[in-house]
């Protein structure tokens, strides 16, 4: 008897069930790089309209982490499926190369060695750990799959780059809105710098907190008694509360809000007023009866009202300020204008010194009485002391809140008063708005927010933000090009001479300033507009890093000729809407007075499973390179696919083990479709739409469906609907339907028969869409299965373009969909009657059983126009229709009754149908007529 298995058409594959992607991956990238793939995808859409991601530039400064690689794969997802939609859609990369990290990196590094270096030798030593890092990164990033201009990055630290930075602070300077000042900022003592708003996070921190009393000055007596006369004749004081004891030294003014109600209590024999709402709080927090008010009085009453100092023989003045509020402490805020924004504007209102006796290692100068020299953290239990042993200090306690701390070094940080350079959002008016209404109009009007809080928070931090000090005392950047008067030390900026510097900056690089005469960089005829001097000397601060890469719109948008100005989009975390969002939107609104991106996507931060941050220390980091080496770069990319990138992102190697396994399934279904087309010719075997089974009509009307779908995800960037759709498609429709009721039809029919080859077009069309859909996912996987799928085709998938949406269109058949939905159901009603019998073992294979379907006459309408296909669709022997009792159709069952017998006749030996005979030829042994007719043709062709 003849080996009828040996005739039968299973599928055939080169493609490897098992990936081994950390041995494959490598291999495709050097593919890659040899046929220039980057190139050939610009070379492919020259022509086409532009789509412009503009990569915010990570910090080169070490080894990438998940959170690196998340944002870059979420960036290539964008640029690659832009790509397959037909646009051009070009990857210039970036690194952001200036800085404090990199400068304290590389002192570490040189020792005391630095002592003895020039500035501008210590700047080429940064240089070069940055280019260290740079490449290590990049080839880190490619590890990835992601493609672009590795081989030509942009770089902050260019001298092109340099320049343009330089020129864009021109613009402003050219606007008068550049100036120099005295104001308090966030000042980290460790780092010795000033800190921009993006430089400032804020952590869980225990501040020493305080109720003080302040006496009123005898000066003030005769005003307040003819104020409120029930306070004439009696001691009188207020009561302040700080958790910033060491600011007490600065203190020269007590606020009031001008409209809350005050009151004076009797306490200890003197008048002590607070405000009136917190009275019983304060009282209980103190441990201190207050009786009875004996003055009640407006804050607006106490204004000018001055008040001893209670460590110092001077005074501090009653004022007004709307910002006092009844939240916490008495209502009366200690004031110390170097010290805080509002204390700032309100001295400056009341004409106060803007007093900050700190210096930039965070320590009071020797003038101070009582703490010269001490550190201003380690000052705050002295200055409590202080206050007790001259009976000011009321009560002090450990307060716990946010407080803001250095991005960099994580240590507390302190608001100081010192000269910096700004650049002001308020006053000056281009165009009729200020800098700060320009940048709220742009975030309401003229920006899309993804997703839509975004807006919202970069509203209320533009909105909220003081004026943007971009001096930083370092010197690892682009200097600030301006400089002071010998003469009179009047601080000179000019458009003249900042344009002048940054053609020497092109020329040299930044570093020039620190070592070029001072005369290549002062314009013809420059003279100081307070003295008329003609001698002037270099300003040594850097401009605020943010500057540098908020620029990158100016450096790279508007100078790399594949590239638009503005950007589409903008993609970056979450804190980059008080970082490199914020400056790039103030930056371009400076320079061109429009925003640099029509688009801004925020994605959240990577936590563990449990929610907690992700750190070594905890124990529950996972490096990137580490998941490469166990299971691949596509698993770390599908994990991304998979989540909501708008939250905060979870990951645990339980998550990755999910990962994988969602991926092995989606493989091995695609490794099923592929493997049925060994014999398939596209060219010569593509049966027309109109003449496919419907089964196979309805299979790809489902398949155009999901397309369709992951188009419309891929355009608005929702990839976990992506996931899900290409999952669910390969998982419930391919592996658990269509796989299952089309192996008959491919196995055992003819090989050239037309209903093969109808399957065999349906699975065609269906790898060739699903490779082309998930390759800016999986980019590895679909470039590999690419290459095993038949006809003539494009070198690599990430040449090619999605499935077009009219061919799409083409597939869907609501009126034939909604049939076979119907048949479906039905078959999943059969296959639950079934199973109670196989594991009974009633019956072994599905093929034993014979369904006996009873249904109404409206069913039976349905089912007999399919009688022939139900065999198929059921995967048993036979199928039998019968009108159902009338009792059915009178109760109004919802679905037809379903029975299971077992098939009667005999098990053909090649398709394994049970039918009425086979054959006893010697020929043809134990076979159907069906296998007979298929056999007659040429088998395994």
């Amino acid at each position: 008897m003849p080996e009828w298995k040996d005739t039968v058409n299973l599928p055939r594959t080169d493609f490897p069930m098992k990936a081994n992607l950390p041995t494959s991956e490598p291999e495709t990238l050097a593919r890659w790089a040899a046929m220039d793939l980057y190139g050939k995808i610009r070379e492919r859409r020259k022509g086409a309209p532009k789509f412009v991601l503009h990569d915010g530039p990570p910090y080169a400064n070490g080894n990438i982490h998940m959170g690196t690689a998340l944002n870059k794969i979420l960036k290539e997802l964008v640029v690659k499926s832009r790509s397959m939609a037909g646009f051009d859609a070009p990857y210039v990369v970036g690194y952001d190369c200036h800085g404090l990290p990199i400068e304290l990196q590389v002192d570490r590094e040189l020792g005391p060695k630095k002592r003895e270096m020039p500035v501008a030798d210590f700047c080429r030593a940064c240089r070069a750990y940055a280019e260290r890092f740079v490449g290590t990164m990049s080839e880190q990033f490619q590890r990835l799959g992601i493609l672009g201009t590795w081989d030509e990055p942009y770089l902050t630290m260019n001298f092109k780059y340099q320049a343009a930075i330089a020129r864009a602070f021109g613009r402003f300077v050219e606007q008068d809105l550049v100036y120099k000042g005295k104001k308090p900022v966030h000042w980290c003592i460790h780092c010795r710098t000033a800190l921009a708003e993006a430089e400032v996070e804020y952590e869980d921190h225990s501040s020493s907190s305080i109720y003080v009393e302040f006496p009123l000055a005898p000066e003030s007596d005769a005003v307040l008694a003819s104020r409120i006369p029930a306070l004439a004749g009696r001691p009188v004081s207020v009561l302040i509360w700080t958790t910033t004891p060491w600011t007490i030294p600065s203190n020269l003014a007590i606020a009031f809000h001008p409209d809350l109600d005050y009151a004076a209590y009797d306490v200890d024999g003197r008048a002590v007023i607070v405000a009136e709402a917190l009275a019983p709080r304060v009282a209980a927090t103190v441990g201190r009866p207050f009786g009875a008010p004996i003055a009640r009085m407006k804050g607006a009453e106490l204004e000018h009202i001055r008040f001893q100092h209670p460590l110092y023989a001077r005074t501090s003045l009653g004022v007004l300020g709307d910002y006092v509020t009844l939240e916490a402490g008495t209502g009366a805020v200690h004031t110390a204008p170097g010290h805080g924004a509002d204390d700032f504007n309100t001295g400056m209102k009341y004409g106060l010194e803007i007093y900050a006796p700190i210096g930039p290692a965070g320590h009071f100068l020797d003038t101070v009485e009582l703490f010269g020299g001490q550190r201003v953290f380690d000052a705050n239990p002295n200055v409590a002391e202080a206050l007790k042993e001259r009976g000011r200090l009321w009560h002090r306690e450990a307060f716990s809140h946010q407080y803001p701390h250095c991005w960099r070094c994580h240590n507390p940080v302190i608001f100081l008063a010192t000269s910096q350079w700004f650049i002001a959002l308020d006053g000056v008016r281009i165009k009729g708005q200020t800098l700060r209404e320009a940048a709220i109009d742009a975030i309401d009007h003229h920006v899309r927010w993804i997703p839509s809080w975004g807006h919202d928070r970069m509203y209320s931090m533009v909105a909220n933000r003081p004026d943007w000090c971009i001096s930083r005392q370092r010197v690892w950047g682009v200097p600030i090009p301006a400089v002071d008067c010998t003469k009179c030390g009047e601080a000179i900026v000019t458009p003249a001479l900042v344009n002048k510097t940054a053609a020497v900056f092109e020329t040299y690089g930044a570093d020039a300033w620190y070592e070029r005469p001072t005369e290549e960089f002062i314009p013809d005829g420059l003279t100081c507009a307070s003295c008329g001097g003609t001698t002037f000397e270099r300003e040594m601060n850097i401009l605020d890093v943010w500057f540098d890469s908020g620029s990158s719109h100016e450096a790279v948008l508007s100078v790399r000729p594949e590239l638009t100005w503005p950007a589409d989009i903008y993609l970056e975390g979450s804190d980059q809407h008080r970082g490199w969002f914020q400056s790039s939107l103030l930056v371009g609104l400076g320079t061109r007075g429009h925003a640099p991106f029509r688009e801004v996507l925020t994605h959240g931060f990577i936590v563990a499973e449990d929610g907690r941050k992700m750190s070594k220390s905890l124990g529950n980091s996972i490096e990137p390179q580490d998941v490469i080496k166990q299971s691949g770069a596509d698993i770390i990319r599908l994990w991304v696919s998979m989540s909501d990138y708008t939250q905060e992102i979870r990951l645990s190697k339980e998550i990755l083990a999910r990962v994988v396994e969602a991926y092995r399934k989606i493989r091995n279904t695609l490794r099923y479709l592929i493997g049925n087309l060994y014999d398939f010719d596209p060219a010569a075997d593509c049966v027309p739409l109109a003449r496919m089974e419907e089964v196979d009509r309805y299979i790809l009307a489902r398949y155009a469906d999901m397309g369709q779908r992951v188009l419309g995800a891929y355009e608005a960037y929702d990839y976990g609907t992506i996931f899900h759709a290409l999952n669910t498609f390969a998982t419930v429709d391919l592996s658990a339907f269509y796989a299952d009721v089309s192996k008959d039809r491919l196995y055992t029919f003819a090989a050239r028969a037309k209903e093969r080859r109808s399957a065999q077009t349906a699975l065609y069309l269906m790898a060739d869409g699903l490779t082309r859909l998930m390759a800016p996912i999986l980019s590895f996987t679909a470039d590999e299965l690419w290459r095993f799928l038949p006809g003539a085709r494009e070198e690599s998938v990430h040449i090619a373009v999605f499935p077009a949406a009219a061919d799409l269109a083409a597939l869907v058949n609501p009126e034939l969909a909604g049939r076979w939905d119907t048949l479906v159901s039905l078959r999943e009603q059969v296959l639950a009657e079934i199973e109670p019998l196989r594991k009974s073992k009633q019956i072994g294979s599905s093929l034993q059983a014979r369904v006996v379907v009873s249904a109404t006459p409206a069913e039976l309408a349905l089912l007999e126009q399919y009688a022939r296909q139900l065999p198929m669709l059921f995967i048993v022997s036979e199928v039998e229709l019968r009108p159902a009792p009338p009792d059915v159709e009178a109760q109004g069952e919802a679905r037809p009754r379903v029975s299971i017998e077992r098939a009667t006749g005999v098990k053909c030996e090649r398709c394994w149908r049970y039918v009425p005979s086979v054959s006893s030829e010697p020929a043809w042994a134990g076979l159907c007529e069906r296998c007979q007719d298929a056999l007659a043709e040429t088998v395994n062709g």
